[in-house]
């Protein structure tokens, strides 16, 4: 019986549910969370799909409590969707502070989105768990400070898929009659809300890369050419789209999958990967390197406020970062470390009261 856990029933922990149940490949999924939604997710999923799906009741936080759960369901895959506060959270929301910490880039927020999936992957570690584990929570960043500690996620999900899905409906407007070719993007988090808005970059430095068919052809204006949406949850419509085909490359028996995605291996932003039996390589375009690749995500890492990220794990914010929030507490882009996650949460809390 192919089960799969989810961990996190917000927006996106039951749209992965769903997608997965749709999809006909998994017999059992596991809903996992700390709040009563987990249950109501789990109600509907099973309400509308033919699949098995269970809520487990599961604080995230809790390390221990993780891998006992791992250790007890051994599923074929983890999905990790959860996270302390939603990115979402501060939608339609004008005071200055939170005008400040939205300038400053979704790296400030890191406090809410790293300590869960740090915790869940030191209990992966814990259970013995060998299984592929994909990350939803921030993952272009997230990804590079779990791969310093020897933690990093199987893959992450979204943004730089998200990005290949909306070159693929740009060219079926174009030309209906075609047959849309390979499509490889390199892409950081950091250029998804250009992308997702039709918003091309002045700065051709700033455009996320398109490399389309086997040859490699470059066409970057084509992740800017799809009808525009703005922000807000509907984005979560096309993260579904964009993150099930990879999740369910990853189950056993599955065929390969070419396709572009966050984080693989914990590198920082977004790559085009080839899936075979599970496991995730890089599928460059020729002429692009690995090192030229890293090194461009690592360069766009700056429009979500990271400067760099030391051995350990600690990261330091963007000039333009600091510069955001000198005015309502400059404390917020001091050099963030994992010992200090929970305390800076709160004082980010303190700030967006």
């Amino acid at each position: 019986m192919t089960t799969v856990l989810i961990i996190g029933a917000g927006d996106m922990g039951e749209r992965v549910a769903d997608g997965l149940a749709a999809g006909g490949r998994v017999r059992r999924v596991l809903v996992a969370g700390r709040s009563a939604a987990r249950d109501a997710v789990a109600a509907t999923v099973a309400s509308a799909r033919d699949c098995l799906v269970e809520a487990v009741r599961l604080d995230a936080s809790r390390q221990d409590e993780v891998a006992e759960l791992l250790t007890a369901t051994r599923p074929d895959l983890i999905v990790h969707c959860a996270s302390l506060r939603s990115p979402w959270a501060m939608s339609g929301r004008t005071d200055p502070a939170a005008r400040a910490v939205a300038a400053a880039g979704l790296a400030l927020r890191l406090p809410y989105q790293l300590p869960l999936v740090l915790s869940v992957m030191r209990a992966v570690r814990d259970a013995g768990y060998t299984g592929p584990v994909a990350n939803l929570s921030f993952p272009d960043v997230t990804g590079p400070v779990l791969a310093r500690l020897g933690l990093a996620p199987t893959v992450g999900l979204g943004n730089a898929a998200m990005m290949q899905l909306r070159v693929r409906a740009a060219l079926r407007a174009a030309h209906p009659e075609r047959t849309v070719p390979l499509i490889r993007v390199l892409g950081h988090h950091s250029q998804l809300l250009d992308v997702m808005q039709a918003r091309r970059p002045a700065d051709p430095e700033r455009l996320c890369r398109v490399h389309l068919g086997e040859d490699g052809r470059r066409d970057d204006s084509l992740a800017y050419q799809a009808p525009p949406l703005a922000p807000g949850l509907r984005y979560n419509v096309v993260t579904g789209a964009a993150v099930v085909p990879v999740l369910e490359a990853l189950l056993p028996g599955a065929g390969p999958l070419r396709h572009s995605t966050a984080a693989p291996a914990g590198l920082p932003g977004g790559y085009p990967v080839r899936i075979v039996d599970g496991s995730v390589a890089l599928d460059l375009p020729p002429g692009l390197s690995e090192a030229d690749a890293i090194a461009f995500n690592e360069r766009m890492a700056a429009g979500d406020g990271v400067d760099r990220i030391d051995a350990d794990g600690t990261v330091h914010f963007a000039e333009a970062c600091h510069q955001a929030v000198a005015g309502i507490a400059p404390d917020l882009a001091h050099p963030l470390a994992l010992d200090d996650l929970a305390a800076r949460a709160a004082r980010l809390d303190s700030v967006l009261a």
